[in-house]
């Protein structure tokens, strides 16, 4: 049988004696943030009249396959006749799609690349498009597993191959059935026919993936919920691109604050909750505050705000104390003139790089640091009291562990010291604990 070419991501070790451990990932609006066929037809039907309607068809059809409303085989027959494309549209939804790759995904490329063959593709979209995508992110061609279609003598498709099982209904589980991989395997989709393996009692767990769409007949039946892959690499404790999925973060929300800056945190994934006052119970959960000048904490209410990192303030800090006693707790912020047209972008810009990277630049109470990103290194924080010695002693716990440092940054003010510090080896959790526990700090965090 010729691999189609689908969205299941697969990791394995091959060459093991012992039964491999594989993970099986979805390409339609979870490798990407799109259907592909959705996708195409904008771009095969574009010069039609009729467009809209059947587009709206198109949604449908996929909407009802994905829900388990309609067979797979009947949702995929109906698309592909609806689409009129051609080989030289299918180069145009390549390109589109290459901009479409789910973030959580681009994000952790380094994990694929260093898993290249543990990695399956598994979907029931088509290799035409897949292939291009996906092999950009060190996925072999032989892991890719989808459906192909087939072209009249001008180009057109006319079709696809009807004996291959990702064309057919439970399409997935026949091909892992001829597969008959040997060890654990665990499904990341966010449609029906994903959910079809974990009924099948062919794999361990199913998760489903929400990042770009949540369809609830899926989430219900899931073992897990996964809002990003940086999610599902920390549960199941797998390398990953930063420490701590972004979704596990919340930003709280009070105030008048543009909708276009929330845009920004959301496509980060973070977690955002809108209240309508700063509530000590919401601000004790809170990672992230954004708030405008009349809804501002007070310094009391920081005091109990042990894992808020940062303030995004939309207007002028109103208070001396209030920027003295967020620093004081390790806690940065970062405001803007109320009619600065731009706040709305700023503000969120400059919390971004501080919670991806780092960086102070611009903050009103931290000192002020830009450090460059280093490839191929981890970075932590380290934020304490502004007293002698304490760079030494940070030093000191990396040189009992062999930890070679590859960039070091120190700024102070009057209050703190403000340390990032970029290893090139692994650690163990023992390295952490014993930074976090040096005296006078206040706050320690792995960025990545």
């Amino acid at each position: 049988m010729d691999k189609p070419s689908a969205v299941f991501c697969i990791f394995t070790t091959k060459n093991s004696i012992t039964m491999g451990q594989y993970y099986i990932i979805d390409f339609d609006s979870t490798f990407t943030q799109v259907e592909a066929l959705d996708e195409l037809a904008r771009i095969s039907l574009k010069d039609r009249p009729d467009r809209e309607d059947i587009y709206k068809q198109i949604e449908d059809l996929t909407n009802a396959s994905m829900e388990g409303r309609l067979s797979f085989t009947q949702s995929l027959a109906a698309r592909v006749k609806l689409l009129e494309a051609t080989r030289d549209d299918l180069k145009l939804l390549v390109k589109h799609l290459r901009k479409k790759v789910s973030v959580s995904f681009s994000r952790n490329s380094v994990f694929f690349k260093n898993h290249a063959d543990e990695v399956l593709i598994v979907s029931g979209g088509f290799k035409e498009f897949i292939t291009p995508v996906v092999s950009e992110y060190h996925i072999k061609q032989e892991n890719i597993y989808a459906n192909t279609f087939l072209f009249d003598e001008r180009g057109k498709i006319i079709g696809y191959d009807e004996t291959n099982p990702l064309s057919q209904e439970g399409g997935k589980v026949k091909l892992l059935k001829e597969l008959d991989l040997q060890g654990d395997i665990f499904g990341i989709g966010d449609g029906y026919s994903d959910f079809q393996l974990k009924e099948s009692g062919m794999i361990k767990k199913f998760f489903a993936y929400t990042e770009n769409i949540e369809r609830k007949s899926v989430t219900e039946r899931a073992d897990h919920i996964t809002p990003s892959f940086d999610e599902f690499l920390y549960i199941n404790k797998l390398p990953r691109a930063i420490s701590y999925p972004k979704n596990r973060i919340k930003c709280l929300v009070v105030g008048d604050i543009d909708e276009e800056a929330l845009a920004q945190m959301r496509k980060e994934g973070y977690n955002i909750r809108q209240k309508d006052h700063i509530e000590d119970v919401y601000l004790q959960e809170a990672g992230i505050l954004f708030c405008d000048e009349a809804n501002q904490p007070s310094p009391e209410q920081l005091q109990n705000a042990g894992r808020l990192k940062v303030i995004g303030c939309f207007g002028r800090v109103q208070s001396r104390k209030l920027g003295e006693a967020a620093c004081a707790a390790g806690i940065i912020i970062f405001d803007d003139r109320k009619d600065n047209p731009r706040s709305f972008d700023f503000i969120p810009k400059r919390v971004i790089a501080f919670m991806n990277e780092g960086k102070t630049h611009t903050s009103c109470n931290f000192p002020d640091l830009q450090p460059p990103r280093v490839s191929n290194a981890h970075r932590l924080i380290h934020i304490h009291k502004n007293v002698p010695g304490i760079l030494a002693k940070i030093n000191d716990v990396f040189a009992r562990h062999n930890i070679n440092i590859v960039g070091e940054f120190l700024v102070t003010n009057a209050q703190i010291g403000y340390v990032i510090t970029d290893v090139n080896t692994g650690y163990d959790t023992q390295v952490l604990e014993e930074l976090k526990a040096i005296e006078q700090t206040i706050k320690f965090r792995l960025l990545y």
